[in-house]
Formats: C-alpha cells, structure tokens, sequence
C-alpha cells in the first residue's frame, strides 16, 4: 500500500514577516508517531511543507493529512486534490478535532484526539474494506508504542532534528489553551514508561534533545526517574515548563542536572485579574522572579510566553511587559495576541458575548486581532505586538539583558542565543537554502553547555564552566 503522510505549511509560513528558521527548528513527530503503525512493506512518503515542496503528482493509496488552524484551508485543498485522484483521504489533528463537522467535508474518514488507539484500528478496518467515518480516541495510553519512524523524518532539513515527546497534554485547563478540545472524553494528561522514553533518547545520535511535551515537568513522579536515567547520557535539552513546577521541589535541579539549558515558560501576563480570566490557577501567587532567579542560578537560559490582549490589558502593557522581560535577563520572548480558538472556553466565551469578528481561520495567527478587545482598540493591540517584538530584540536590549548576568561567559551564552535568534535572518535563510543547518548544531550544544556556579571561600563567585 502506497501512503502519503502530509504536513502542510501554516498560513503564517507564507507571509511576507516568515522567518523559515522559525519553522526548520525540529520536525513535527505526530505523523512519524502514527507511520510507526504501518506494515513494513507499506511505501511512506512523509513530507513536512514548511521545509520541502510537495509533491502532489504521486498516486498514493492512503493520504493521512495532519490539520492545524491556520493550515486548515491549505490542507482542505490538498486533500480534495488527492480525493479527486482516487485516493482515501484522512484528516487529523487539532482543528479536525476542534470542528470535526468543517472537517468530514473534506475527509472519507476524521481522527478526533490523539491517534495511538484509533489509527492502527484504522488501518484493520481499512484493509478489511471497512473504514469507519468518525474515530474517537477514548484510551490514552504511551504504553508499549512502537518506536517512531524517524527514518521517513528528513534530518538534515532542520536545525534540531532530535525532536522528542514523552508525554502528551498538560494537567492544567488554561481557558485558551486549544489541547483541551483535543483530550476531551480521556486523559488529558499521561506519560510514556520512563523505560521506552530513555530507550527513544538512546537511540537519538548527537548530544541535543528538543522536548516537544507541553509541560515536561507535569508529572513529577515520571519526570524525577527520567532525568535520573538521564543523568549519564551526556545530553543537553530544552523543554517547556510552568512556573509553579519550577519553584516545587527540587525536580528543576534534577532537570538541570541531567542536561536542562534552555525553558519554555508559560509567563503569559503580569496581571493577576488576566490570570484568573484566563484559568491559568498554576500561575497565581507565584513569584516569577523568584523562578527566574533559580533558573539562572542554575544556568537554564529562559524563552518566556507572554500573551497581549486579555482583558485587564491597557496600552502600558506592552512596554511593561518587554521592560521587565529585559530586567529579568530573559533570553529570548515570545509574544502572542490573544486567540479564542475553537473548542476552547474562550472561544465559548467570547461567541457568547459577541466579540468574535472573524471565523477565517488562517488569521487565528496569534498575530491578528480577530475578536473585539475592551481596554485596548484592535489597532493599539496589533501595533504594540509589533512594537514589543522589535523592541525586546533591539541591540540595546539584547546587551542590557545579557549584561545582568553574573558571570561574564553566561553574559555571552545570552548575547549569542538571543541575538542569533532574531538578528541574523539572512544566515539562517542561506543555512536553509543550502541545506546546511545541521551545520549549525554543534554551535549551538556549545552555547547550550553547561553553567556549573562554584561558591569559593571568600565570596559568592560564579564561574561558567564549559562542559565536554
């Protein structure tokens, strides 16, 4: 059986502000996930569109199509082209899940939640002629999945091709948080066997991981034995974690030990009133600060989240937002526009109350206005997004951060990874064309090396020690 596994561009990949790093980071795994499940003499062709062009001339039996938001119309398109050929088209994925009934319009058959249980199931049903329209994933299990076919992932397209995920959802239920809709009727929330997640790092080459998991801390049993059976890998990671699984316990140091250098954290706004909107309980009461500091007292460098655009949010909120980001020797930030996604409560919400203003989904972008602000005009909310970008980033910002660093070697770590992050686009766009990104990576372990703090007996000197 001939199957064609598609990943189409996100309509923000093809807009005149695309930064191609941005989307040749690390390959998607959900498809190499579920091609696991197929029989060894199937013909595989995965094809991830941010880094390739697709070919659409092949006559495949079987096309999986993964669906995100603002992919959707994109992946619509391909899949009645290949309908027309005679193909049997399925459709995966958030969106698919989040609107199943704009989904089918296009599908012979739609996936709803995770695939793990409902696409080997699937496939039996396929190859008995008897394919079902809708699956619905009711268990939720990582036990015993079969190792993902990393040989279909085309490596050298990306700057970290060791992506990895050994969890899947998030214990917590943040308003406009879009994974809730993908979990509903089942856990949200579970682990693979620490066993079968070491066994997948172990059979990764090279020393970086990207943990793509939504909260690589959430579960803190599961967590603590991995690193432990990390701890010996000599590997370096990045990954993504809250605020209150940072200031809990030791389980960050553990983490850092085992080779943590850089977090995602889910900051999202300074306003305690926006976090009671927004159900994000994890992160009320919490001292940011203090979570900072012992991230960086242990050589973690930061991505900080921010959100703009939640109600409490004033027109000060942009350069309050970006000034303490800079004061706080955060590495890099991410900003988002506030987005009520389908199949969230905020989108309930808000179509409740009458403030949606568009449902064309390629503009739920995070970086377009689509609903009807109260403290702030759309216009205000578009232009202090922009502004907040360029003005974390500028020059002066990058060395003011990084300077706040004790240690002079720990200032350069911050100057190289952040100004490398957003000032040399032209490289990155030439490393892409000339497909040289892995090129790349041993620069990047280097920057990612560990930050060991000694304490010496006269004071509280900090030195950076560079580990091989």
């Amino acid at each position: 059986m001939k199957v064609k596994m598609i990943l189409p561009a996100l309509a923000e990949a093809e807009s005149p502000f695309w930064r191609p790093i941005k989307y040749s980071l690390f390959p998607p795994l959900g498809l190499a996930t579920l091609a696991a499940y197929l029989a060894p003499d199937d013909e595989v062709d995965l094809q991830d569109q941010h880094v390739e062009k697709l070919n659409l001339n092949d006559n495949p039996d079987l096309v999986v199509i993964q669906v995100y938001i603002t992919n959707a119309y994109r992946a619509y398109r391909i899949a009645e082209h290949y309908k027309k050929k005679g193909a049997y088209v399925v459709l995966g994925g958030l969106h698919v899940t989040s609107l199943p009934d704009e989904a089918m319009q296009y599908a012979d058959s739609i996936f709803m939640g995770p695939g793990e249980e409902t696409f080997p199931q699937f496939l039996q049903d396929f190859r008995n002629k008897q394919p079902k329209k809708i699956y619905f994933s009711k268990i939720r299990t990582l036990d015993k999945i079969p190792p993902i076919r990393r040989d279909l992932i085309k490596r050298n397209r990306y700057l970290v091709p060791n992506s990895i995920v050994v969890t899947r959802g998030c214990p917590h239920h943040c308003d406009f948080c879009y994974k809730d809709a993908f979990f509903e009727g089942g856990k949200s929330f579970y682990t693979q066997v620490v066993d079968d997640a070491l066994a997948e790092i172990d059979r990764l080459p090279g020393r970086h991981l990207y943990f793509l998991d939504d909260h690589l801390l959430g579960n803190a049993k599961f967590a603590a034995s991995l690193f432990e059976g990390m701890k010996g890998m000599n590997r370096v990671f990045q990954g993504a974690a809250t605020v209150d699984s940072i200031l809990r316990g030791d389980l960050i140091e553990k983490a850092a030990e085992a080779g943590l250098r850089s977090l995602f954290v889910g900051f999202e706004t300074l306003s305690p009133a926006n976090l009671v909107q927004s159900n994000k309980k994890q992160n009320l009461k919490k001292d940011y600060t203090e979570a900072i500091n012992r991230l960086h007292s242990l050589g973690i460098m930061i991505n900080g989240s921010f959100v703009f655009g939640l109600d409490d949010d004033d027109p000060d909120v942009f350069k309050r937002t970006v000034d303490w980001g800079v004061n706080n020797a955060i590495t890099t930030s991410t900003y988002h526009i506030l987005t009520p996604y389908p199949g969230t409560k905020l989108f309930q919400d808000m179509h409740e109350q009458g403030r949606i203003l568009t449902r064309q989904w390629d503009k739920y972008d995070t970086r377009t206005v689509v609903y009807k602000t109260t403290k702030l005009t759309a216009e205000e909310l578009k232009y202090g997004y922009d502004w907040a970008y360029k003005e974390f980033y500028s020059w002066q910002n990058i060395f003011k951060a990084s300077m706040l660093h004790e240690s002079h070697k720990h200032k350069l770590k911050h100057l190289f990874y952040s100004g490398g992050w957003k000032k040399f686009e032209p490289v990155w766009n030439f490393l892409i064309k000339t497909k040289s990104l892995n090129n790349i990576l041993p620069v990047l372990e280097s920057i990612l090396s560990k930050v060991r703090y000694i304490n010496n007996d006269n004071a509280l000197a900090k030195e950076l020690q560079i580990v091989k």
